[in-house]
């Protein structure tokens, strides 16, 4: 039998499950390395004698990466599947970080973040593109909503683990030997993974280039689509404030020692990760695959936890605890559902397009927002201000979804 008969026989016998673990592990990795930017923001702010405002620009600078990559990342995922990628966004990822850890600029610091961005945005769009294909539709949300679980724990891992190592050992030694993790962990996901068996018959006759450019045109006059990305941008931009400068806020506001600031982000990011399971879940079994609605509720409930944390000046860390924890299960767990959104709006063969223009508008909340968030902190030197503009974008991430469900209700679909 030749290699490419058994791999296509191996895929065959394969579970879906089984193949979510590697897509798992491979976000789960990505995300420990890149949103380690906000738990050791604190520190490397010190280290680099940085303003909020720029403090801000770290994850604005993966972001940026992100966007630059998702909608040529989702062309390559549809032409060559998953599988190959999967390593290549992970050593993207682990040498620009690695090479970061060696620079004492800001800028050049900025650089390698948006280099290591570009292999944390490719992730996205390879390991969805792998869900739609191996799973059906009332499957997929749960089964997205645990892919997606690798950022939110990730980023509790990188509060948990690198935060208090950083402080013993200093943030550059601990990012490396992070870093050195996450370039094993892909190619783990890379020998174990296989694309499903229509997936390997589609690789490279997917579209040419001139269709490629037909086909992304074609997805910005995609009005739902559209409104989907734009209701992302006001959520990610919030998961990002919430991720950057609860920490800062706890400590710097609230008087919260730094390791239980920390563990405020590792609450947050926890709850984030049991949201987007329970999201998912809730989508697929009480809503019958809805997903518009959910948005909406998560909408809501990040709005009350924004304004809540707003209004609070002084307060221990019992109180912030159960306002941080609704706070990441809201605006931290959104991420699934949108994944999904993004993927389901266009034939399957057009999911890594698809999402990767809607993380590419996506992503211009991370970017935009966390550094906006800090510059309105050092101006006012009080985050009430800050927490107060992501309640604003609430409202309007709301009336967007609004019209969104009107426009589903009209045209009889089902999202």
């Amino acid at each position: 039998m030749s290699n490419s008969l058994a791999e296509k026989q191996f895929a065959i016998n394969e579970n879906p499950w089984k193949m979510l673990l590697f897509l798992l592990l491979a976000q789960l990795m990505v995300a420990f390395v890149g949103r380690s930017i906000g738990p050791l923001g604190v520190l490397i702010g010190e280290d680099l004698s940085l303003t909020k405002s720029q403090i801000g620009m770290l994850p604005a600078a993966l972001f940026l990466g992100q966007a630059i990559i998702s909608v040529p990342a989702g062309f390559l995922t549809d032409l060559a599947g998953s599988r190959k990628l999967l390593v290549l966004a992970s050593a993207l990822m682990g040498l620009g970080f690695l090479f970061m850890t060696l620079l004492h600029d800001f800028w050049l610091v900025l650089l390698l973040i948006v280099i290591g961005g570009i292999g944390y945005g490719s992730m996205h769009p390879i390991t969805n593109r792998g869900i739609i294909y191996w799973f059906p539709l009332k499957q997929r949300g749960t089964a997205m909503g645990i892919k997606q679980t690798g950022i939110t724990a990730g980023s509790a891992l990188a509060s948990l683990i690198l935060l208090p190592l950083s402080v013993t050992f200093g943030w550059r030694f601990v990012l490396l030997t992070a870093c050195l993790l996450l370039l094993a962990g892909g190619f783990v996901s890379y020998h174990f993974y296989r694309d499903p068996p229509e997936l390997e018959q589609a690789k490279g006759s997917s579209m040419n280039l001139l269709q490629f450019y037909k086909s992304m045109f074609k997805m910005f006059k995609n009005k739902a689509l559209m409104l989907i990305s734009f209701s992302a941008l006001g959520l990610n931009g919030t998961q990002m404030c919430l991720n950057t400068y609860i920490v800062l806020f706890a400590y710097e506001q609230l008087k919260i020692s730094i390791f239980l600031s920390g563990i405020l982000l590792v609450i947050s990011e926890i709850s984030g990760t049991i949201g987007r399971v329970a999201w998912g879940v809730i989508s697929d079994r009480l809503f019958e695959g809805k997903r518009v609605v959910i948005l909406m509720i998560i909408t809501i409930i990040t709005a009350l936890a924004s304004t809540s944390a707003a209004v609070i000046t002084s307060a221990p860390f019992w109180v912030m605890a159960p306002i941080t924890a609704l706070f990441g299960f809201a605006a931290s767990g959104f991420n699934g559902i949108w994944m999904n959104l993004a993927s389901e709006l266009v034939p399957r063969e057009q999911a890594g397009i698809s999402s990767g223009i809607s993380i590419t508008l996506g992503s211009a909340g991370a970017i935009i927002i966390p550094p906006l968030f800090g510059l309105i902190v050092d101006k006012t030197g009080q985050f009430s201000s800050g927490w107060f503009l992501i309640t604003g974008m609430m409202f309007i991430v709301f009336t967007l979804l609004t019209v969104l469900s009107i426009m589903n209700k009209k045209n009889n679909f089902v999202i």
